[in-house]
């Protein structure tokens, strides 16, 4: 027996689905693909197989979904937006949408009915998933981000957490002294580099460009001693090999006891609880210290996304509103384990965020979070420039034996090229 179903009570019963955070009754033999990264909390992506596969059963999708290292998913989205097919879903990095704003569809139904049931969203998560009016980007979680330190060697060297620049130095300096330098990435990785560069522009006064969004600054005296502050560090305090590691060889070197000390999500200390216990129960975090113009954070962001060519908009909306749902998002965000701060404010109070002291520190970051293009808004051309690692090479430069004033005068111009074309 066949069932005729009009368009308009299609529409109704999938719009009342989604609002209801289950999956669409009529969506019977669609294939519906999602391309996400691998996460760092493998467990995580379990745990979206199984709701992936509950929609699945609810709706009679089948969904497939293929993940991949997260720094080449941008490939893989000018990929599919240049040839016209691929996936129906992408997980997009930070404020990557808003390269491809005009290959995206408009899922602002979905966004503004997740941020009605869950307290609204965060301007930080917002900002990388609005284009004018419209949202063309759902932020599925902000990625938490300070400093994971071994404690107990700090400790046994007779050193507290560094508070100041001056001690973090010191304090690095004893410890490389003692076969345990700190560690930082500095190759072409999308969060790690980005997560201590930019903020360190930001902490000694220097900016990207100015408040009118069009206006180049970052060629200023204090980007350039932000520059020769983190030319010296590296010398001192640093394991010298960062130049080529991306978010990956900070953890392992961590998770290995090569080194005391590095910017990350708290995703070493999660895999170290269960594999590294000696590693673990060493293990805290802290702020970065303030510096000359004050403490400031960039958290990396992931966000879904469906792209306008897709045959399957609005089932792919259905899916996004479906695991975005607390009745399936508490699952993912609890499982993940302070490692993404969910853009929706319900979750400020989260009893997670109380478990554990050593991860306090976590939501605390996005007090004093910026986006980049600072002092300019987040927008397309700060996003090119994040994407061609421009503010990292400027730091990495200057490692390799470029002057700290010629390296920031080669960033400026660059940045030049995109914010005049």
């Amino acid at each position: 027996m066949s069932v005729t179903v009009s368009r308009r009570r299609f529409l109704a019963v999938t719009a009342g689905a989604a609002a209801l955070g289950r999956a669409p009754a009529f969506a019977q033999g669609t294939t519906l693909r999602l391309l996400q990264w691998s996460h760092f909390i493998p467990a995580a992506d379990k745990v979206f197989e199984a709701q992936a596969a509950e929609f699945g059963k609810q709706a009679g999708v089948d969904v497939q979904i293929e993940r991949i290292n997260q720094n080449d998913i941008q490939t893989r989205v000018t990929a599919a937006v240049q040839s016209g097919s691929g996936p129906d879903i992408i997980i997009m990095a930070n404020n990557h949408p808003l390269l491809y704003e005009s290959a995206l569809a408009d899922v602002s139904d979905v966004a503004e009915a997740i941020g009605g049931k869950q307290g609204g969203w965060y301007d930080y998560a917002k900002l990388n998933c609005v284009a004018g009016s419209r949202w063309i980007a759902v932020p599925q979680f902000i990625i938490s981000w300070a400093i994971t330190y071994r404690e107990d060697w700090l400790r046994e060297a007779g050193f507290e957490y560094p508070k100041t620049w001056d001690d973090f130095r010191k304090v690095g300096k004893a410890m490389k002294a003692k076969g345990k330098p700190f560690g930082q990435a500095f190759g072409h990785s999308i969060n790690d580099p980005n997560n201590w560069c930019y903020p360190l522009v930001w902490m000694w006064g220097g900016m990207e460009v100015q408040k009118d969004g069009r206006t180049v600054a970052l060629n200023s005296k204090n980007t350039v001693e932000a520059v020769k502050f983190n030319t010296m560090l590296w010398k001192e305090v640093f394991d010298e090999g960062g130049l080529a590691w991306d978010d990956s060889n900070n953890n392992r070197a961590f998770l290995s006891s090569e080194i005391s000390l590095t910017g990350n999500a708290p995703s070493i200390y999660v895999a170290a609880r269960d594999k590294f216990p000696d590693v673990y129960k060493g293990t805290n975090h802290g702020h970065y210290p303030p510096g000359p113009a004050g403490r400031f954070y960039w958290l990396p962001c992931w966000n879904s996304c469906v792209l306008k060519q897709s045959k399957n908009v609005k089932v792919a909306k259905d899916f996004i509103g479906f695991y975005m749902d607390r009745a399936r998002f508490d699952r993912y965000f609890e499982t993940m384990d302070t490692f993404g701060i969910p853009g929706t404010k319900a979750y400020r109070d989260h009893p997670l965020w109380k478990k554990d002291p050593k991860t306090a520190v976590f939501p605390e970051t996005l007090a004093s979070a910026r986006q980049v293009g600072y002092a300019g808004p987040p927008g397309r051309k700060a996003t090119e420039v994040l994407s061609k690692y421009i503010v990292v090479d400027m730091f990495a430069k200057a490692i390799q034996g470029m002057k700290p004033e010629e390296a920031v005068a080669w960033g400026a111009g660059e940045l030049k090229k995109i914010y005049d074309a």
